[in-house]
């Protein structure tokens, strides 16, 4: 996919950039001229999550368990202890937006939902906000997790 790509990004926002703002259409009612009422700010559109993963696989546990067997750093620790130390699962903390951009309210929803999410975990990534999660992993990377929030 395009999305971890920096320079789609990059030419997505030049276009966006360049893109002349559209008019507002007239309107034939008359105005409220009320003054504005004090309404609350409108929500976070991020939200920082809790994303627990699977730990590593049973052959990739027993790899780290042989390799820190060899180097001499199980510390007296069999397989089960070692196991459920060092494979369970992983819980990690990245930003998610919490609703679909306005930008891409005329998209379909899938693809405003993953228009949404590209442009989220690009942002995460000048700002280390992505937790070491990869676009697209095994085990759920940062896109599955960010589509299956914005499917509510």
């Amino acid at each position: 996919m395009v999305a971890g790509n920096s320079d789609y990004a990059n030419m997505v926002q030049l276009a966006q950039a360049s893109e002349p703002a559209a008019p507002a259409p007239e309107s034939k009612q008359p105005q409220d001229q009320s003054p504005p009422t004090n309404s609350p700010p409108p929500p976070n559109p991020t939200a920082k999550a809790v994303v627990v993963r699977p730990g590593p696989t049973v052959m990739g546990c027993g790899l780290k368990y042989l390799t820190a067997e060899l180097s001499g750093k199980l510390k007296g620790r069999k397989w089960k202890e070692f196991r459920e130390q060092e494979c369970g699962p992983i819980s990690t903390q990245a930003v998610f937006p919490s609703a679909i951009a306005p930008k891409y309210s005329g998209e379909s929803p899938d693809k405003a939902r993953t228009l949404t999410c590209a442009d989220q975990f690009n942002a995460n990534k000048a700002t280390k906000a992505n937790d070491g999660m990869k676009w697209i992993e095994k085990s759920g990377g940062y896109y599955s997790e960010c589509v299956a929030r914005l499917k509510g």
